[in-house]
């Protein structure tokens, strides 16, 4: 984290904390955000192009940098609308396929305008993946792995225990 954040920072670390966290939306962010294994970044790229770079940077350094958990990608001045952010992740998972990251990294995506498709864009549902301005969050697919693997070991008993014989 550096000293002095931009704004777009600030609002979607507020978002994280009270949004994500703060309702649980991800029940995994809060232990890393607590043990501050997230990385937040910011890119002022106007371009796809100059975004997939920052991107394949990002996932590099995730991938050789223990100590980061996940990395938010925030970058507010491209992609804005949403149909051409959602059209660019077809560029995000071939990157991860190039670099032979899929499989160990996984980018997951939220945008302001965020919308399911069958939804209509004020439904429900569609505001766990908005966020104050456009990013790109990388994770780690073992770590995914390994805290469902907790979740069902942790609601295993709760589920055996309402079996009647």
């Amino acid at each position: 984290m550096s000293t002095t954040e931009s704004a777009a920072v600030i609002a979607v670390r507020r978002w994280v904390d009270l949004m994500v966290v703060g309702l649980n939306l991800c029940p995994f962010a809060r232990t890393e955000v607590v043990n501050k294994r997230v990385h937040f970044i910011e890119t002022e790229t106007r371009s796809e192009v100059q975004l997939l770079e920052t991107l394949a940077a990002e996932l590099t350094l995730l991938a050789e940098t223990p100590a980061i958990e996940t990395t938010l990608l925030v970058h507010p001045q491209v992609l804005k609308d949403f149909a051409d952010y959602n059209q660019f992740l077809d560029e995000v998972d071939a990157l991860l396929q190039g670099m032979q990251l899929d499989g160990e990294l996984q980018v997951a995506s939220f945008h302001p305008d965020y919308q399911f498709a069958g939804t209509e864009p004020d439904d429900a549902e569609n505001f766990t993946n908005r966020a104050p301005f456009p990013v790109l969050h990388i994770l780690r697919e073992a770590s995914i792995e390994d805290r469902l693997l907790s979740l069902i070991h942790i609601s295993e008993p709760t589920r055996l225990g309402m079996i009647s014989y």
